[in-house]
């Protein structure tokens, strides 16, 4: 399937203009920084639990949220389906109303992060891992979206998101002694980030790192694949 850049960025600017003309979900930007700041002053401790909950807290609203009322406002005003008129392909459509959201989120979690104060052992991992998290809860947006008539509806099916990949797996863990069926959420994406943000310096070795990036990895294949055949399915059904 062949990509235009130049259609994809047509459509990032379409939508950076409409996004900030949007103050309530540009309100958005500010939700990490917030947590950030009010809490980087958790016990040592606590530290790898607190910033992962800054995260994967993050990763729902800021790239699922603002991915899903992207897609929603284009079905709202029924220009959706128009884009699929024009020469542009459904890779420079995702591409490019992705691109805003995955660069917006690259910045904000990385003020964030440096508000907070987290020092990763390995930056390179580190990177990469919230790299393919924010590509994955993008792709999360868009399913969400595409179910979606209107940015209201949007608002609320992002709730799902947020049940499935943050409190689910964080419950789950707390009860994982009690419950053994449990112990499969530690393959969710949000725990695996865990693992990875709580390596310390002295006692790991390189597969303690690789393997919470692959299996954030086949979350992000699997949810980028079904976006992409869900958005086609979508536009024939309507």
């Amino acid at each position: 399937m062949s990509i235009s850049l130049k259609r994809a960025r047509a459509i990032f600017v379409k939508d950076y203009k409409e996004f900030s003309r949007n103050y309530a979900v540009s309100l958005l930007l500010i939700f990490p920084i917030i947590m950030a700041l009010g809490l980087r002053g958790a016990p040592r401790d606590l530290t790898t639990a607190t910033f992962g909950l800054i995260l994967n807290t993050s990763f729902v609203m800021l790239p699922s949220f603002a991915q899903a009322c992207l897609i929603a406002e284009e079905k709202e005003r029924n220009t959706l389906r128009s884009l699929m008129m024009t020469p542009a392909t459904t890779m420079d459509v995702l591409i490019g109303k992705s691109s805003l959201v995955f660069v917006m989120s690259v910045v904000i979690l990385a003020v964030a992060t440096y508000l907070f104060g987290y020092e990763p052992v390995s930056i390179w991992a580190f990177v990469a891992a919230i790299l393919l998290s924010i590509i994955l809860y993008t792709a999360a947006g868009t399913i969400s979206g595409l179910f979606s008539k209107t940015v209201l509806e949007a608002s609320f099916s992002i709730i799902p998101v947020l049940i499935v990949f943050t409190a689910v797996p964080y419950g789950g863990m707390l009860l994982v002694n009690d419950f053994p069926i449990f112990k499969a959420l530690e393959y969710t994406p949000s725990i695996q980030l865990l693992h990875l943000l709580g390596t310390r310096n002295t006692d790991f070795i390189t597969g303690d790192l690789l393997k919470p990036l692959l299996i954030i990895l086949v979350w992000t294949v699997v949810f980028t694949i079904a976006s992409v055949v869900l958005y086609q399915r979508r536009l024939k059904d309507e």
